[in-house]
């Protein structure tokens, strides 16, 4: 029996039908559905991994070594005030060359582009000596507890490897491809709640404002420059977004203030080395302080670098050939799911332009989209060819 050759995608029509189906985290909405029926076309082998409300996919084509794997998310964010949108945003609707919905940038754009590259390679040179694989969840918009990081490990305990990863996140800036991601940095979220004894402004002995106990230790933390940057990497910065005291009157000394920050690490830290820190400036601020100092301290992702090498220069010479133009390896922006992947496999990124991401009218070029399945297309070629260690 001969099998037919395998038809190509077209990836702004699947981007348009992924866009239509409002996966709102951690709702899939029948993407996966979706992707599950088309790669089962293609020939892979589909796995679906449920971790209470969220749902993932796991997808391989073939069983050999190396293990080139896709990753991303179809979850996308709340569209907001529908009526602020020029269009549905969950209509997929395509003018001024522009493809407009929630998802375009963010990133099932992205996620439509490797399907048809995948369906390119396989048209043009059929089954690679390897596999391609594909890990979407539904959760990377939302808590990222039940997405990727035990979807990673549920194929880990069922045999499988990966061997390097690609993530399709928004990374370019100015043209698709001018940058590919090798990194992030580290994210700490901290909340701290001093606790005093409510008062009169009259009686400051009969109460124990914690107002300047949270004030003080804020500003120690803040004193302290975190460092000058590491290589590939900026600065490491603490900002703090809330303070909070919740009091309405002029004449009351409150019971509790409450502030939250956060820090983004590169790595000359750790977050478990920040957490000791953080614990230490707060046992200063507590000595004579008759209350309570509360923290609640999270990493949510450690700082990382995909050093430079065959893997990367292999990324940066497919985006080269297909636009003439080499990118450059950055490690800017907020966290991604690379985050997990890279305990497991050397991992990178490359997308559309993020500028619209999250934003009202959230759209991106058509063009935009063809030259990325193009990239993506020749990341494959070069990946089976050149089989970097």
């Amino acid at each position: 029996m001969t099998l037919a050759a395998p038809s190509v995608i077209d990836a702004v029509a699947f981007a348009r039908d992924l866009i239509r189906l409002p996966s709102v985290t951690p709702a899939e909405a029948g993407t996966l559905d979706l992707l599950q029926e088309t790669l089962a076309r293609m020939g892979f082998a589909c796995h679906r991994h449920r971790f209470e409300e969220v749902d993932n996919l796991y997808a391989r084509l073939g069983t050999e070594a190396p293990n080139f794997c896709f990753a991303g998310h179809v979850d996308v964010v709340p569209p907001g005030d529908e009526s602020m949108w020029s269009t549905g945003p969950f209509e997929a609707e395509i003018h001024d060359q522009q493809l407009w919905g929630r998802g375009a940038a963010d990133m099932k754009g992205a996620i439509a582009a490797f399907v048809a590259a995948v369906s390119t390679h396989l048209a043009d040179k059929g089954r690679p000596a390897g596999s391609i694989s594909f890990l979407i969840t539904g959760d990377e918009e939302g808590p990222a507890v039940n997405g990727t990081k035990k979807l990673l490990a549920a194929i880990e305990k069922a045999g499988e490897t990966l061997d390097h990863c690609l993530v399709g996140e928004p990374t370019s800036v100015n043209y698709v491809g001018d940058a590919v991601k090798v990194g992030r940095r580290g994210s700490l979220n901290a909340v701290v709640k001093v606790r005093g004894r409510q008062g009169h402004v009259a009686y400051p002995e009969r109460a124990e404002n914690p107002i300047p106990v949270l004030l003080e230790f804020l500003a120690r933390l803040m004193a302290r420059p975190l460092d000058s940057g590491a290589p590939h990497f900026q600065p490491s910065n603490l900002e703090v977004t809330s303070v909070d005291v919740g009091n309405p009157a002029h004449n009351i000394i409150p019971a509790t203030a409450t502030a939250k920050f956060n820090i983004r690490f590169n790595t000359t830290h750790t977050g478990e080395a920040l957490e000791r820190w953080i614990q230490a400036e707060r046992a200063s601020v507590d000595m004579g302080f008759n209350g309570d100092i509360e923290l609640d301290l999270k990493t949510t992702g450690e700082a990382f670098l995909t050093h430079a090498g065959p893997f990367t220069e292999l990324l940066q010479d497919a985006v080269e050939e297909e636009t003439g133009r080499r990118p450059v390896l950055s490690t800017g922006g907020g966290t991604s799911d690379a985050r997990f992947i890279k305990d497991v496999a050397p991992v990178a990124e490359i997308g559309l332009s993020g500028a619209t991401m999250h934003k009202v009218d959230e759209h991106v070029a058509v063009a935009d989209i063809e030259t990325l399945t193009r990239i993506y297309a020749r990341v494959l070629a070069l990946y089976f060819a050149r089989r970097p260690a």
